[in-house]
């Protein structure tokens, strides 16, 4: 089970991070993200707009698959 940290955001609820695999929780459902370099996903959890920094750095760099949290 990846470690979730919660965030102030309008989007994100929560931001993790293992072995250079970013997780992030929207509202909406469970992402990961692929390959995300530490220093990034540092990065996305001192951002003061969670979901900007996620529309500027990450979104369409980084693989991304939905998780199914139901399974």
């Amino acid at each position: 089970m990846i470690n979730m940290t919660p965030v102030e955001s309008s989007n994100v609820v929560a931001i993790g991070y293992d072995d250079n695999t970013l997780y992030v929780k929207y509202s909406s459902g469970m992402y990961k993200y692929d390959n995300v370099p530490k220093e990034v996903a540092e990065k996305l959890l001192n951002a003061d707009s969670k979901g900007r920094f996620m529309n500027d750095y990450i979104k369409g760099s980084y693989n991304c698959t939905k998780l199914n949290l139901h399974q």
